[in-house]
């Protein structure tokens, strides 16, 4: 066992999923030299420096966007017509000016392409104010800076930021063309194509592109398409290479945006724009990054995406919160306020839970960015599903508070309501995310549990003789036994790797740094029995996935919150607000801290559908039942555990 299998390389695996993880692969690329805080979880381990202490923006910084979020608030709760937005779906062009000469749609562009240079905490803290007021506005506003020129931030050349960063900063929107007619959250499957132009010196392009925020209003297309190059084959044809990602602007001959706008549930004043290009001819100055490496830029980008996502939720589900809240206080049933009655102070005590939780988690994040954290895809994800299923029950808690009212239209919980519910869809659907979450969580870990499995084990599709020799050989490997003992013993005798030390709190915490404990140690064993449990099955088994993503998500939500908390006690935060929170962190503990398996484990009765069927086939090939790669099937039988709760 010399190298550790890759994902694709599982036998027993349809050839549909096999191209799936293959494309995934490509997509994701080499893994990153260090291992995150949420894969490190997946083993085991608590990597206690990633989280403590609670990253700060610089006390410059802080104090300029401090400045920038007073004259921004002043704006929005004096100027900004936000129901005129929603009711003519559509923010009118003088408040895209005006946020222009603010400088917040430049916020993430460096200063000397005339932006403001802000990192990714500063310019968090501004989409969640704007996501307070107007979701409209911090969507168009993330869809600028955070997909449409962060691709060109990130990776685009010195001519090309020359060239096209000032005009983004200053006064003209951008926008990011992934989504297609057929590709949704299949990225990799590109139908837009781009070959190399004869003369060598332009990319043609040519496709149909969807969904599009500001689309029609944008001087500048950050494109991606298929590298289509040729095959080297007989028949002369042209194969794909990777993805490309292309920096296009509206004049060029053969773009046509031909649907600017389709009227939507919610955030109504943004503008989803269809573009098609037909024989456009991209200069090849205008390729970002390398080529056939596009997808990589879409992923990067989309990292910030998701936190911009999470911000704006943030900022509405506090809204929300604080609109029922004082709902509760003043509206009077049975001679006595809402707040009086026991359902209602459960939710707001929900509610106030569940949004420290999100703002500890959002910030978390941004800190992890702003600092260079390699691997943070999988914590990215996290915040996204997190903030955007919990922002969306702390709004639905409003709403049930409100009660009639909140469903009118002259009070803002009602849009606020419409304008949420999206974000368990876009920047990769929550269902999706959890998927990813699972996969590429414990991809490292699910590597070498296939080693040790394919080394060891017995083989049916292998001949006796070269079973003996496999299994002979590993048998005596040390670098083998190393990673197969301790696997051996917490799968098939129950011994568990001792507890990760949580270390860095403040010592009256430590009863919570325990806890946080024993559940990493929970969520890893779970982790490795379901593997076990599923084998190749549990490519396909996304109810699984989800269930141990999900307390992925809780432990991360948990470490946050925990961090933020620890922070406050050392910065010496006292009084009414501060016991408020001491109170969140009890709730979040007592509602999220109890790991469970994905599943149970196996009945071992033989009237067992799974055992009757594998017994069926050991009879029809004269083989005795038993660990065999490729013959494993669902266990739809299996009684399984309630999730993280």
């Amino acid at each position: 066992m010399s190298d550790q299998q890759g994902l694709s390389d599982i036998k027993g695996v349809s050839k549909e999923d096999r191209k799936m993880i293959e494309d995934i692969e490509t997509m994701m690329g080499p893994e990153p030299s260090e291992m995150g805080f949420v894969k490190n979880m997946f083993w085991g381990r608590f990597q206690s420096d990633a989280v403590f202490p609670y990253p700060h923006e610089g006390r410059e910084e802080r104090e300029k966007t401090d400045a920038l979020l007073e004259e921004l608030e002043d704006y929005l709760e004096n100027e900004h017509p936000s129901i005129q937005i929603d009711k003519e779906q559509v923010i009118p062009q003088w408040c895209i000016d005006r946020l222009f000469e603010m400088g917040v749609m430049g916020m993430i562009i460096p200063e000397e392409y005339g932006g403001l240079g802000l990192g990714v905490t500063s310019y968090n803290r501004v989409l969640e104010l704007i996501g307070y007021h107007c979701s409209s506005t911090a969507v168009m506003v993330s869809a600028h800076q955070s997909i449409g020129c962060k691709a060109l931030v990130i990776f685009g050349n010195e001519e090309q930021k020359e060239k096209y960063l000032p005009m983004v900063a200053q006064e003209e929107l951008s926008a990011f063309c992934l989504s297609e007619p057929n590709v949704g959250s299949d990225a990799a499957n590109q139908e837009t194509t781009c070959v190399e132009s004869d003369d060598g010196k332009h990319f043609i392009l040519n496709g149909e592109k969807k969904w599009s925020t500001s689309g029609a209003w944008s001087a500048l297309f950050t494109v991606m398409s298929k590298n289509m190059v040729p095959s080297g084959g007989e028949g002369g044809g042209l194969e794909q290479q990777g993805v490309n990602a292309l920096i296009c602007t509206p004049d060029m001959e053969g773009v046509e945006i031909f649907e600017h706008n389709r009227s939507k549930t919610g955030i109504r004043g943004t503008q989803q724009a269809r573009l098609r290009f037909d024989d456009v001819r991209v200069p090849k100055e205008n390729l970002l990054h390398e080529r056939g490496r596009g997808l990589n830029v879409a992923l990067s980008c989309l990292n910030y995406g998701r936190c911009t996502l999470s911000a704006g939720v943030t900022g509405a589900a506090k809204h929300a919160m604080n609109q029922s809240t004082k709902w509760a206080q003043t509206r009077h049933q049975f001679d006595r306020p809402l707040s009086d009655f026991e359902l209602v102070q459960q939710k707001i005590a929900r509610m106030s839970a569940y949004t420290y939780a999100m703002d500890a988690m959002l910030y978390m994040m941004t800190g992890m960015l702003d600092r260079g954290d390699e691997d943070i895809m999988v914590e990215t994800a996290i915040c996204k599903v997190f903030c955007s299923r919990y922002g969306w029950e702390v709004i639905d808690d409003a709403m049930q508070i409100m009660g009639g009212e909140g469903y009118m239209t002259e009070h803002e919980l009602e849009r606020i309501w419409r304008d949420n519910r999206i974000h368990r869809i876009v920047e990769g659907s929550n269902d999706v995310m959890q998927s990813f979450v699972f996969a590429y969580g414990g991809k490292q870990l699910a590597e070498q549990m296939i080693s040790v499995q394919e080394a060891l084990l017995w083989d049916f599709d292998e001949s006796p003789k070269d079973n003996f020799s496999r299994i002979l050989r590993a048998g005596t490997n040390p670098e083998v036994l190393k990673r197969a003992i301790p696997l051996g013993l917490q799968l098939f005798l129950g011994i568990k790797p001792a507890r990760p030390n949580v270390e860095g709190l403040h010592p009256s915490l430590d009863a919570y740094a325990k806890r946080l404990s024993k559940l990493v140690q929970q969520h890893s064993h779970y982790f490795k029995l379901t593997s076990k449990w599923e084998r190749e099955e549990i490519v396909r088994r996304q109810a699984q996935q989800a269930r141990v993503a999900d307390n992925a998500i809780m432990l991360f939500a948990l470490a946050c919150s925990l961090s933020k908390y620890d922070d406050q006690l050392r910065r010496g935060e006292r009084g009414p607000a501060f016991e408020r929170d001491r109170a969140a962190l009890d709730y979040l503990f007592s509602l999220f801290g109890r790991a469970r398996a994905a599943t149970s484990r196996p009945s071992s009765s033989s009237s067992s559908p799974a055992r009757a069927s594998r017994k069926s086939r050991s009879a029809a090939t004269g083989r005795r039942p038993g660990w065999r790669r490729p013959s494993a099937r669902p266990r739809a039988h299996r009684r399984s555990e309630p999730a993280t709760r």
